[in-house]
């Protein structure tokens, strides 16, 4: 395994993005981190849902309204969200969107 990880670009993608659809490809994983791109059409959700493990939302593109607990936030290129484990969360993509999720291994 190489020492480093090196992307370029994380907002181009070989993929078109379907209309109707969220795309997900893991960049990365290993005992401290895993690292998902997340590409969501316009319209598209994340139901509302937990995470076992912290994590991070990091926005690339696009604009969408991220629930976090019982709080409505607008999320935009650049936004960067941390969330505790087990706190009930849901996205929706007004715009095309793109985003990393970084689950972060509890305790390392």
């Amino acid at each position: 395994m190489e020492p480093y990880q090196y992307f370029e670009s994380l907002t181009t993608s070989e993929q078109a993005l379907p209309s109707d659809s969220i795309l997900s490809r893991t960049l990365m994983q290993n005992d401290d981190l895993r690292v998902i791109l997340f590409q969501f059409a316009a319209g598209q959700e994340l139901s509302e849902h937990t995470a076992s493990k912290p994590a991070i939302l990091h926005f690339l593109s696009g604009e969408a309204s991220v629930t976090l607990g019982e709080d409505a936030k607008a999320a935009h290129p650049n936004t960067f969200i941390y969330m505790q484990p087990h706190l009930a969360h849901s996205i929706v993509a007004e715009t095309e969107v793109s985003m990393l999720l970084i689950m972060l291994e509890k305790g390392k």
